[in-house]
């Protein structure tokens, strides 16, 4: 199917996401199709959701009303997740997006990926990480990576970030030729299939970027102009 026609169905819990950071979501989410449902979800009588209220009209946002029931339940989040099986059981949707900061959606995403759909995450960097893991892809909004100065400052001891060094390390020797040399197109892909990964939510703007200022890997220009990858422990011993 081409990514231009993909229906997307856009799911917002107002109580547990930064309503300024809504531009953002909606140019990620361009890039896949066009959002044919959008709702949020929230008791519009609070105050604190009121930059949420003030978006509805401009960007066709359905409000839906929930009433806080009882003290530390959030009804929002079971009517979003009702909704949202709902649709992705009657509607013709490719694409479900989910924008919450606060609240664990991740049986909902992996329901939604049992499905065959792509599913897409937004929120805060305090958003739980399995359902920031169970995603197709999720992206911080408190991340900033036009400012990329004062990102670069932020993740200056990145390569000391374990977890990201393996996946890249597992990513590269899956694809690698005999060589060490792997592209640079299928590690990227290799991670995406094994867990939600953007590059932007380390502060930079590209793969490659990153890659370079993580200092463990070799990188070089391949057939194509393309890059090519190779960790710096396989060329010592090589």
């Amino acid at each position: 199917m081409d990514d231009a026609k993909q229906k997307i169905a856009l799911f917002i819990d107002a109580d547990n996401a930064p309503a300024n950071k809504f531009e953002d979501v909606l140019s990620e989410v361009a890039k896949y199709g066009v959002v044919t449902i959008r709702k949020a979800y929230g008791n519009w009588k609070k105050p604190s959701i009121k930059a949420w209220e003030d978006l509805l009209h401009e960007y066709a946002i359905q409000p839906i009303q929930q009433y806080d029931l009882s003290k530390g339940k959030n009804a929002s989040d079971i009517a979003l997740v009702i909704d949202a099986m709902d649709v992705m059981y009657t509607k013709d949707i490719d694409v479900m997006c989910f924008v919450s900061s606060d609240c664990d959606f991740t049986p909902m995403v992996t329901r939604a990926l049992a499905e065959g759909k792509v599913v897409l995450g937004f929120g805060e960097r305090k958003t739980p990480s399995p359902f920031v893991n169970a995603c197709s892809k999720f992206l911080f909004l408190d991340q900033d990576a036009k400012t990329s100065s004062k990102t670069q400052s932020k993740t200056k001891n990145i390569k000391s970030d374990t977890k990201l060094v393996n996946l890249l390390r597992q990513a590269i020797e899956a694809t690698e030729e005999e060589n060490g040399w792997a592209a640079l197109g299928p590690v990227g892909s290799h991670i995406s299939n094994k867990t939600s990964f953007d590059t932007r939510n380390y502060g930079y703007k590209n793969l490659s970027s990153l890659i370079k200022a993580i200092d463990l890997f070799e990188l070089k220009r391949g057939p194509g102009n393309s890059y090519l990858v190779r960790d710096v422990r396989r060329k010592n011993t090589s």
